[in-house]
């Protein structure tokens, strides 16, 4: 929830010359903030509090700031403030277990991760990857293991020997997302800035055409041209561009890029990557100018009872064969939450009883991550009421709506029936949601 509230924040900030203020203060803490958080915070100006003592400065800190003055950690000095995470040791470990090191499940992971769980997607990127130009599309609602994946597939595109230019649409601020020839400029800066080539943006938009043309000529007659070998494009979070006005421009832009190279071959040096959370052809009126239904197209999918009880495996084997099958029950596989659930039990942060008595409540082992669907869901009152429909009915009238509650990785379709995506989430909204 404080995630939402600080994306909510920063947006506001940017389009109401500053207002609110984002104030970080870090209570006795010094590790690093994670993605996203680390966007929005990292380069603004932070306070810090180590103990009891720094109360008074602080608080006249905090008010100098609100009047007008800044906090006093800039990002200069962020870097020396900080202390890398380290991995928590098991206090101790499980009889079964040799003592491991555990990793907490936030942010996109490694790929080399011990507790890096491959699935049949990554198969299939990792091979499509080896192929010389490809359109690639990884689907699936937040926390399935998106980002970490396309770091995956980019990593083992430069070990084939290709070239990765990495574009996290998170980074595009609202003022380019409002207005189409910014964008399409920054985007094409951005790239060219990626590959470390000369920016000739300026040269190329002096022309009449339109910005999808623009863009195309820039990069097909000057990047291309001039880099001379296999390029990646990975663009993550994408459906930021799918509520502006320029969308359909720029993803018929991506298409024609994919069906040129059938005629031109210099577009065959270039790939696409693409990680999207949202049903794409929801927004894409033509689906014959939608990149994301070429080439290979890759869905996510929660983890199988084999891969949960791998995963158990993993972390020291803190679950017996029946709490794994009630994790799997509770939880349907969904990745980010069998991996908090194994990490609070391994690190003995939770006992296994207490882990499932408190699942939905406010201060037990998913209560951040409930608590933010939740704040997601109050803001828009037709998604509370479909929601609740599927609860109570198993069924989701508006169609619409239903793939914008899949692509929040709410509910899921089986046979004829909509149902919550596991049964957390039904007890939870059960329990909170009112309409």
């Amino acid at each position: 929830m404080v995630e939402a509230e600080i994306a909510t924040a920063s947006r506001l900030a940017k389009e109401q010359g500053g207002k609110p203020m984002i104030l970080p203060v870090r209570l006795a803490y010094r590790e690093p903030f994670q993605y996203p958080l680390s966007v929005y915070l990292n380069g603004i100006n932070w306070a810090v509090w180590r103990d009891g003592e720094d109360t008074p400065r602080l608080i006249a800190e905090l008010l100098q700031a609100i009047s007008g003055g800044e906090l006093t950690i800039g990002e200069a000095n962020q870097a020396s403030l900080l202390q890398p995470r380290e991995a928590s040791a098991l206090p101790q470990p499980f009889p079964s277990a040799q003592p491991i090191s555990l990793e907490m499940p936030e942010g996109t992971m490694d790929g080399e991760s011990r507790f890096y769980v491959e699935r049949a997607c990554d198969v299939l990127a990792l091979n499509a990857i080896q192929r010389q130009g490809v359109t690639i599309t990884i689907k699936g609602p937040r926390q399935m293991g998106k980002s970490s994946l396309l770091i995956r597939t980019c990593n083992a595109a430069m070990n084939a020997g290709k070239r990765v230019a990495f574009l996290d649409f998170q980074l595009f601020d609202q003022a380019a997302l409002s207005n189409a020839e910014l964008f399409f400029r920054q985007f094409c800066t951005w790239l060219t800035d990626e590959i470390e080539m000369a920016d000739k943006v300026a040269e190329y938009w002096n022309s009449p055409l339109g910005n999808s043309q623009r863009c195309t000529r820039y990069i097909g007659r000057y990047l291309l041209k001039e880099f001379g070998q296999p390029l990646v494009l990975a663009m993550d979070e994408v459906e930021r561009a799918f509520d502006t006005e320029f969308r359909s421009d720029f993803f018929g832009m991506l298409r024609s890029w994919h069906n040129n190279r059938a005629t031109t071959p210099i577009w065959k040096q270039l790939d696409l990557a693409l990680v999207t959370s949202t049903e794409p052809y929801q927004l894409i009126d033509n689906l014959n100018q939608s990149p994301f239904n070429v080439g290979e197209v890759i869905d996510l999918e929660d983890f199988t009872a084999t891969q949960v009880a791998d995963l158990n495996y993993r972390h020291g084997s803190p679950l017996n064969a029946n709490a794994e099958q009630q994790l799997m029950a509770l939880l349907n596989g969904h990745p980010y939450l069998v991996r908090v659930a194994l990490y609070l039990i391994a690190s003995q942060r939770f006992t296994t009883a207490e882990l499932f008595a408190k699942a939905t409540a406010d201060n037990g082992p998913f209560g951040n991550h409930l608590r933010n669907h939740l704040f997601r869901l109050h803001s828009k009152a037709e998604l509370v009421s479909s929601m609740l429909q599927v609860i109570r009915h198993n069924t989701c009238d508006d169609e619409r709506v239903f793939f914008r509650l899949r692509g929040a990785g709410l509910v899921r379709r089986e046979g004829r029936t909509v149902i919550p995506r596991c049964q957390l989430y039904a007890d939870y909204f059960r329990e909170n949601l009112r309409g």
